[in-house]
């Protein structure tokens, strides 16, 4: 598999080189040059297969030769060697619980697919690799975990200051090691930029290795396709397919899913559920696409105003906005909305969303109402303890706090804090 850039001005690489590159040097994403096609007799025997089997059948066309067949079994059985259970909430509307990894998070099945391919790479290479990510919330946590005493790898997360839940800037900043925190006096989008700027400057690359695991890598964008597959296998009306409902930021995980079903996942419809940061929910109304900046919310992990994996969105599409539309509508949830469908799913049914699910939940609740003979999944994409901030005092319950969370609550924080210019992230990377 050869991938190319949706900048078109690059040459096309491996799967190898688009993971250690991250972005390709004319700042465009990587872009799988054809989509696999799974058969329907794969399709219809689901069932009988291991969680780690469809993973691999999954994504072993898009790795290609890059990594021999055993290696890639050990990473995709490391991957997701967690559940990925589907919950029944009411009659109508099921939640797919990605939060059982070891943030508590549904990044931490990307991160781990990354980090296993990369440190197989990393190998290979007598120059360090430095993984250089932006994050909004969940995915510093995750990439912390997943990378944490890699060999021949470091991190550098940064975060915007104030802007993340506190169990969140815990699990990226307590670690240590090879896991480096830069706290950013800014927005998930100065972060974001402050990292693209980094991938672009040619003064930097010629120094350090750098690559990001933001969800624009494709080591950590491909994997998310699995778990959309493992809700189907667990989906008992198979004549009746799902639609799916999935918070969304940088766009990176429908994106996914969105992939999946055009590689043979049966799906009726999908649902970008986003809160206040509504960039596609009105594109898809309007067919005008216009940034704005980010605005803070309760479901901070998708505060993003320019969300960078929608280009291969409208790719997998051919930019037709018919077709999109077809398959992708989209829906705005306010903070008091959010915090209303907490409570109410809460009381009626005993099931406790964090604020993202909530964002989910309510745009299915929405679609379905329009559609009351089809049945849904909203991708519960955090445990609630890490926004127990937002769910306690809506709900009047403390939340169970797991014991992976309970280990690292005590442990020091560990930022460097800095202001939202590119200079002095240069200047960090240059210095370590």
């Amino acid at each position: 598999m050869k991938y190319y850039s949706l900048n078109k001005q690059s040459p096309k690489v491996s799967f190898k080189e688009a993971t250690i590159k991250g972005q390709a040097p004319d700042k465009g994403l990587y872009f799988p040059e054809s989509l696999p096609r799974l058969n329907k007799n794969w399709i219809a025997g689901i069932n009988d297969k291991s969680n780690a089997s469809i993973a691999f059948d999954v994504i072993q066309p898009y790795v290609g030769n890059d990594i021999p067949e055993d290696e890639l079994q050990r990473i995709v059985m490391e991957t997701v060697n967690f559940p990925s259970p589907l919950v029944q909430v009411n009659h109508n509307i099921f939640s797919l619980e990605l939060f059982h990894g070891p943030t508590l998070a549904f990044k931490d099945t990307g991160a781990r697919f990354m980090s296993r391919c990369l440190g197989y790479f990393a190998k290979e290479r007598s120059e360090k690799i430095t993984v250089l990510v932006a994050t909004s919330g969940d995915t510093g946590g995750a990439v912390a975990n997943g990378f944490y005493n890699v060999e021949g790898v470091d991190v550098v997360i940064l975060y915007p200051s104030g802007k993340v839940s506190s169990v969140q800037e815990k699990q990226l900043t307590a670690l240590g090691k090879n896991i480096h925190a830069l706290e950013v006096n800014g927005t998930f989008d100065d972060c974001q930029r402050m990292v693209k700027q980094a991938f672009s400057d040619e003064s930097l690359t010629q120094k350090k290795m750098l690559t990001s695991a933001n969800s624009i890598n494709v080591a950590r964008w491909l994997p998310q396709q699995f778990y959309y597959f493992f809700a189907y296998k667990q989906w008992s009306e198979k004549e009746n397919p799902p639609v799916f409902s999935v918070p969304s930021g940088n766009f990176g995980n429908i994106c996914a899913g969105l992939l999946a079903h055009i590689s043979g996942l049966p799906a009726t419809h999908f649902i970008a559920a986003c809160n206040a940061n509504d960039v596609v929910p009105r594109y898809l109304h309007s067919g005008k696409y216009e940034v704005k900046e980010a605005l803070p919310t309760l479901s901070n992990a998708m505060d993003v105003g320019d969300p960078s994996n929608f280009v291969r969105v409208l790719q997998l599409f051919g930019n037709n906005f018919i077709n999109l539309k077809k398959i992708l509508s989209g829906y705005t949830v306010t903070d008091a909305e959010t915090k209303d469908t907490i409570k109410k799913v809460w009381e009626e049914t005993g099931y406790l969303t964090d604020p993202h699910g909530a964002v989910g939940y309510l745009g299915l609740q929405r679609y379905l109402a329009q559609h009351p003979h089809q049945k849904g999944i909203f991708l519960e994409t955090a445990h609630p303890v890490k926004f127990y901030d937002v769910v306690e005092p809506v709900t009047g319950e403390k939340v169970p706090v797991p014991p992976s969370i309970e280990s690292i609550l005590h442990l020091p924080k560990h930022s460097i804090v800095t202001d939202a210019a590119y200079p002095a992230l240069k200047n960090y990377l240059l210095q370590h």
